[in-house]
């Protein structure tokens, strides 16, 4: 009776936390691809049923144990295990990816945020297995956890290669050596061997700096391009954290203020031809601690990693080897990478951190259960789903050109969708081509406090320019020239300001020409041919 209840309370805390963690495998084709409002209502829906079977649980164990910690193990090993196959059949073109560009994305929309997710299940897997060889008489539980451990960290090293994320690699390899040396004890072998033989030890230690010099340098040639857009995106970001150290620019204030922080900095200062090329418009930081940083202030950040270090060190102190695994390598990806940006990966690396504090102590559970009962309710309240549901449809008007159907749908969405930098573009675009000028702008200032998009500018300059403020338009043109240099548009549009009747500016529009027609462009296309076409007959005029 007692080991029956045992087990009931262990498949009922399972079920729950699987339930909740299942968020990273849900989708809606309802919405638009990629977008997270589905995720978080489903959340929301399902920490109500992890809270229901966490008290059931909870009233079930008098004594306490380690159910939560379990739950949340075999959970991420069960879900790794789902991904890491729904990744083959991929592979094998047996699944369809949500990318167009990429073959491999198992339930996300890209590959890293995939890969970085197998990368945070494979050292757990690892540790657990490792656990149970150690088992001389296994129960039959304990040889199907030992196969099921083995299977899905196998399953892992089959996908993670062809994700071709090196921070998830990176990842794999930090945890994965941290996992065995607990295991084998090597911080004590190690003090021993560099009391015995410390000129050796020093000549390894160089061999090792050297290896890693090399991997590092391969690592980087793999995706030059790639690399070097995300040490400027890192550049910027440490620019924009300066500007603001403290107190940061503001919850979901990354996009507006990064592309400021671009503007600027290629405005003022002597960038490179490399950086000109790879420069973009990106809507995270490619590091979790820059990001925490540039919205929160270094404050904040610094609050954060102490909360992180003290649930590592409780983990390790309780030996909750698994757990602390998961969370060094989410550690470790969330360097070049953006994993708290989405709930699936939040979600699961908030469960880890609470794995390693909440022990056997009956009120942590509570505590961290009413926690996830207020979040889920506050998620499933104020969600977004029906609005962008109801958005995908007014894109469909907005693509084909029905731009005064797509705006009475953007109308009516606006009040719930007026934090989302696409959305707001395409209701001040959309106004734009009906000749609504003044609310264009209105409307598209707004965008620009959510997204560091330089289309937004072109559009707010045309707007000007057609209400004949010529000034105000090459302002917003130059802007988004120095916003991403790289673009040949903007300097078409300056090209054409500069043939109106009334703002014409010889000197100017030769040199705005000059650049449409010698500037190399990321990608050749038709309507780069056409502009240049087009600026060849205005210089001729």
């Amino acid at each position: 009776m007692l080991l029956q209840n045992k087990y009931n309370v262990h498949l009922l805390m399972l079920f729950g936390v699987i339930a909740i963690l299942s968020v990273v495998t849900v989708s809606s084709y309802t919405i638009a691809v990629g977008d997270m409002a589905y995720q978080k209502l489903y959340w929301g829906r399902m920490a109500i049923v992890f809270v229901i079977c966490s008290l059931i649980s909870l009233c079930l164990d008098k004594r306490g144990g380690n159910t939560f910690y379990l739950s949340v193990v075999w959970s991420l090993i069960l879900l790794g295990g789902v991904e890491a196959v729904w990744g083959l059949w991929q592979i094998y073109g047996l699944a369809v990816s949500n990318h167009s560009l990429y073959a491999l994305t198992g339930s996300f929309y890209n590959p890293g945020p995939y890969s970085g997710y197998l990368a945070m299940v494979f050292p757990i897997c690892l540790s657990e297995w490792l656990n149970l060889r150690k088992v001389e008489k296994h129960t039959w539980v304990e040889r199907g956890k030992y196969y099921m451990a083995l299977g899905v960290l196998l399953l892992i090293l089959c996908v993670l290669p062809a994700g071709m994320s090196r921070s998830a690699w990176i990842a794999v390899a930090v945890s994965g050596i941290w996992v065995y040396g607990i295991h084998c004890s090597w911080g004590t072998r190690l003090r021993k061997i560099g009391k015995r033989y410390k000129k050796r030890v020093f000549l390894a230690m160089i061999t090792a700096g050297i290896v890693l010099i090399i991997i590092s340098y391969a690592l980087f040639q793999l995706k030059v391009g790639s690399a070097n857009g995300r040490l400027l995106i890192w550049k910027v970001s440490a620019m924009t954290v300066a500007e603001k150290p403290f107190l940061g620019h503001g919850i979901g204030n990354f996009a507006s203020a990064y592309g400021m922080a671009q503007e600027n900095y290629f405005a003022r200062t002597e960038f490179t031809a490399t950086e000109e090329q790879v420069a973009g418009s990106p809507e995270y930081a490619f590091n979790e601690y820059l990001q925490i940083a540039v919205e929160y202030g270094v404050l904040f950040l610094l609050v954060v990693l102490l909360i992180i270090s003290f649930c590592l060190w409780k983990g390790i102190t309780e030996k909750k080897i698994s757990a602390c695994a998961g969370l060094i390598s989410v550690l470790v990806f969330a360097f070049s990478s953006y994993p708290m940006q989405i709930p699936g990966f939040a979600i699961a690396f908030y469960f880890l951190l609470a794995a390693c504090v909440v022990g056997k102590s009956r009120i942590h559970i509570y505590l961290f259960t009413v926690m996830i009962a207020l979040l889920g309710s506050y998620y499933w309240k104020y969600n977004q789903y029906n609005a962008c549901e109801e958005w995908l449809r007014c894109k469909m008007y907005y693509n084909i050109g029905a731009f005064r159907l797509a705006k009475e749908g953007y109308e009516k969405i606006y009040p719930e969708l007026n934090d989302r930098g696409d959305f707001l573009f395409e209701y001040g675009h959309s106004l734009h081509k009906l000749k609504e000028y003044d609310h264009s702008t209105e409307v598209l200032k707004e965008a620009m406090m959510h997204s560091c998009d330089p289309m937004i500018l072109n559009i707010i300059g045309k707007n000007y320019q057609a209400t004949g403020e010529y000034e105000k338009a090459e302002e917003y043109f130059i802007r988004s020239t120095h916003r991403l240099p790289g673009r040949i548009y903007p300097y078409y549009l300056l090209a054409k300001l500069y043939v109106e009747p009334e703002y014409r500016h010889l000197e100017k529009l030769k040199q705005a020409v000059q650049i449409v027609l010698t500037k190399e462009p990321k990608v050749q296309s038709t309507a780069i041919k056409e502009m240049r076409e087009e600026v060849k007959k205005l210089i001729k005029k």
